[in-house]
C-alpha cells in the first residue's frame, strides 16, 4: 500500500482542475493499493487555484500571495495519513511544489526546474517515507 498523487490516478485536483493520469500508475493500482491523496487540498486550497512555485522558503502564487501556510498544513495532514495508514512510500506527482520530488520550478514561473522536493515530499522523506515520482516508475 503506497500513497499517490490523485492527479496521477486521473482525480482533477490540480491547480487548473484537471489531473494528469499517468499510465504506469494507472497500471500499478490495479495490482496494489494506491491511496490517492492531494496535499494542497488537504491545506485547504480550493480547486481550482492560482498557480504557484517554491521561491526561497516560502510557496508564492504567481500574482505574489504566500500560501506557504496551506502547504506546510497539506504536508502535515499528508503525514499524519501516512503514519496512520503505515504508509513507507509515496508515488509524488514531479515539479510540483507540494509533491515534486528532486526538480521543482525556480520560483520565477519561467518553467525553469531546479533541484528540490516540494513541501510534502520534504516533509515525508524528513521523516523516512521513501518518496518516488511517476518517472522512476
Amino acid at each position: 500500500m503506497r500513497f499517490c498523487s490523485a492527479c496521477l490516478l486521473g482525480i482533477k485536483c490540480r491547480y487548473d482542475s484537471k489531473s494528469k493520469p499517468n499510465k504506469k500508475v494507472i497500471k500499478l493500482s490495479k495490482k496494489e493499493v494506491l491511496i490517492p491523496v492531494c496535499p494542497e487540498q488537504l491545506g485547504g486550497l480550493p480547486t481550482p487555484r492560482e498557480n504557484r512555485e517554491i521561491r526561497g522558503k516560502k510557496v508564492i502564487t504567481k500574482s505574489g500571495r504566500d500560501e506557504t501556510k496551506n502547504h506546510k498544513m497539506g504536508a502535515e495532514e499528508t503525514l499524519k495519513l501516512a503514519k496512520l495508514f503505515g504508509i513507507k512510500e509515496a508515488i509524488l506527482k514531479q515539479k510540483s511544489p507540494s509533491c515534486g520530488c528532486g526538480k521543482i520550478y525556480d520560483g520565477t514561473f519561467s518553467g525553469k526546474l531546479i533541484k528540490g522536493d516540494g513541501v510534502t515530499t520534504a516533509l515525508l522523506k524528513k521523516n523516512k517515507i521513501k518518496v518516488i515520482t511517476e518517472e522512476d516508475l
